[in-house]
C-alpha cells in the first residue's frame, strides 16, 4: 500500500484505527535507514588522550618551518582535533619550556587516527638570519633551543630537529596549521 503524507494526515484526523496504523507506518518509513541498516554502525572513536600520543619527529622544511608528527600509540582509534600549542625547551624537562604564542593557520577538522597512525602539523616562524652569530632583522634577540614541546590532546611531547640542529627563531610567535592525517 502506498500512501502520501497528505493522505495519511487526512486519515489520521478521522480517528480510525486504520488512520493510527498508517500514522505509525508513515513515521517508520520517514525515519527508516538505508537498506544497509541491518549492519550496526561503528561507534565513533573517542577523543585522543595525551597518554596515547607520542612524538614522531620534527622534520625541517626550509629555513623557517618544521613538520611535526604525532603518532597514536594507543590500543585503538581516536580522534585528534585542533591546533598544537608550542614551546621551546632545553632546560631539562617539558614542564620548564618557554611557551610561544601560536597563530592558528587554517580550519581545524577532526582527524581519525587508527592505532599506529600519524597526524602532522606545520610550525613556521621568523628565522634567524646570518650564520652562527645570527641576528633578527627586527633587532630582537634570536631565541635558540635544542628542543620543542608540542601540546596535543593534553600531552606535552618533546622533540628535537631531525637534522641534529637547534630551533632558532626571532620573537616568540609561531604559526601552526591544524593537525592533518600524515601521508
Amino acid at each position: 500500500m502506498v500512501c502520501s503524507v497528505k493522505g495519511f494526515a487526512a486519515r489520521r484526523r478521522s480517528g480510525t484505527a486504520l488512520g493510527t496504523s498508517l500514522a505509525v507506518a508513515a513515521a517508520l518509513l520517514a525515519t527508516a535507514a538505508p537498506a544497509s541498516a541491518g549492519v550496526p554502525a561503528a561507534a565513533p572513536a573517542p577523543v585522543c588522550r595525551g597518554g596515547q600520543l607520542a612524538a614522531g619527529g620534527a622534520e625541517r622544511v626550509g629555513a623557517d618551518a618544521f613538520r611535526v608528527t604525532v603518532v597514536n600509540e594507543g590500543p585503538g582509534p581516536c580522534v585528534l582535533r585542533g591546533h598544537p600549542t608550542v614551546a621551546l625547551a632545553g632546560h631539562g624537562a617539558p614542564s620548564r619550556a618557554t611557551s610561544l604564542t601560536v597563530t592558528r593557520q587554517g580550519p581545524a577538522r577532526p582527524v581519525q587516527l587508527a592505532a599506529g597512525a600519524a597526524a602532522q602539523t606545520r610550525i613556521s616562524f621568523v628565522p634567524v638570519l646570518g650564520e652562527a652569530d645570527g641576528y633578527c632583522a627586527s633587532g630582537a634577540e634570536p631565541f635558540v633551543a635544542p628542543s620543542m614541546v608540542i601540546g596535543a590532546a593534553g600531552a606535552r611531547l618533546q622533540l628535537a630537529p631531525d637534522d641534529g640542529g637547534n630551533f632558532a627563531l626571532c620573537g616568540t610567535t609561531v604559526r601552526a596549521t591544524a593537525f592533518r592525517p600524515a601521508p
